[in-house]
């Protein structure tokens, strides 16, 4: 393919900086900064824009540096950000969530904290989801297929990194691991069996063919002053770090909360969000996903909580009664037509929205305009360091 020098002046969600070559076709490019020369390799080219992989810095950005993981030079596709200083790897992803609410939202002046609070940039991971070749645990390659076998991991848990490097897998085609950092337990979920699986005597194996062993695995982790079953078929965050990083934000988000509050917690998954807020009168946590479901419903004894198992969109949220706030935290598509439509009638005179996606965030921005909410502010987190992978926390009043 064609090589170019471009000069890069943004970047977008995807992680990628965009320039533009000189018939004034944008050229998203792989490896770049913002501020940088570079010569790159055209790798894709359609008649408005093209895609390139930098081979050359000739003018490096001061947020530039060597990737910490042996990894990157082998092609591992886990980590995409690692030439980034990590402060420099949350100011961008501040500018990619500022870009989408102005674009795709239309907020001409959003209300975005100038702080991104983040994790530690090494060893955050407490759960990974790895492809198995050989019987050895393997990532791929950025775009594309192609095994890179680790030979450590920075960004994972070092009880996880050594199941990562050592373990052996069997005939399984991929394992899910994850450990406590509070508890030491570890857990690994090897698909379709764990015939073969090779791991220290500690960790709990359990293949996805033994329907019974796999709803009963979990580990036990702690967050916000509270121990919380995680099984091994429920979401959690990046690990406990992230997790007290957004429930942190989530509480600025919904102060004050006054004693006799309702709150729904929408996407409640183990009940993290709304078990975490501390004093109320009542919360409705509303999950579709079984296994979550029964995690929440250990998880919140002793609040005065309810765990409805339906999908937000359709949930009848009639015998909810009155509401004062409303968290959601959809899944990346984010909440969108429907699911926007039934929250916004519970009539919470508060509604904070976490997303995972700017451009997902900057959709529901504009339906949940149309349910009469403005945006108040949002808080940017970086929750995945090394990725271009963005948290926000968005705040709306009702009018």
């Amino acid at each position: 393919m064609d090589s170019v020098e471009l000069r890069a002046t943004g970047v977008a969600a995807g992680g990628d900086a965009i320039a533009r070559d000189a018939d004034g076709r944008v050229v998203f490019v792989e490896g770049a900064l913002p501020g940088e020369t570079v010569t790159a390799e055209i790798v894709e080219a359609k008649r408005d824009w093209a895609r390139a992989r930098v081979v050359d810095v000739l003018e490096p950005a001061p947020g530039r540096v060597a990737a910490p993981c042996p990894g990157v030079a082998a092609g591992c596709g886990g980590c995409q950000w690692q030439h980034v200083e990590p402060s420099t790897q949350a100011g961008l992803k501040r500018d990619v969530v500022l870009d989408a609410l102005r674009r795709i939202g239309r907020v001409a002046a959003p209300v975005v904290a100038a702080d991104v609070p983040a994790v530690p940039s090494v060893a955050y991971r407490t759960t990974l989801r790895l492809a198995v070749e050989g019987g050895r645990a393997v990532y791929r390659q950025r775009r594309g297929h192609s095994p890179v076998e680790p030979t450590r991991c920075v960004v994972a848990h070092p009880r996880l990194e050594e199941l990562v490097v050592d373990g052996r897998f069997g005939s399984a085609r991929e394992v899910l691991l994850r450990v406590s950092a509070a508890t030491g337990e570890r857990l690994a979920v090897a698909r379709p069996t764990a015939e073969g699986v090779v791991l220290p005597a500690d960790v709990l194996v359990v293949g996805a063919d033994d329907r019974t062993r796999l709803r009963r695995a979990s580990v036990t982790e702690s967050v916000a002053g509270r121990e919380w079953r995680i099984s091994a078929e429920s979401f959690f965050q990046s690990g406990p770090a992230a997790a007290e990083l957004l429930v942190t934000a989530v509480r600025q988000a919904v102060v004050p909360l006054p004693a006799d509050a309702v709150v729904v917690d929408a996407y409640a998954g183990i009940g993290l969000l709304g078990g975490s807020l501390g004093a109320m009168s009542r919360l409705v946590a509303v999950e579709q996903q079984a296994p979550a479901v029964r995690d929440a419903r250990h998880n919140l004894r002793g609040l005065p909580a309810e765990v409805v198992r339906a999908e937000v969109a359709t949930w009848d949220s009639g015998p909810a009664g009155p509401v004062d706030v409303v968290v959601a935290d959809p899944a990346r598509p984010g909440l969108g037509p429907s699911a926007s439509a039934a929250l916004a009638a519970v009539g919470a005179e508060r509604f904070v929205l976490v997303s995972c996606d700017p451009a997902s965030l900057a959709r529901d921005v504009r339906l949940l305009d149309g349910h009469g909410y403005s945006l108040v502010g949002v808080q940017v987190l970086d929750l995945f360091p090394h990725t271009f992978h963005v948290e926000a926390v968005a705040r709306f009043t009702a009018r």
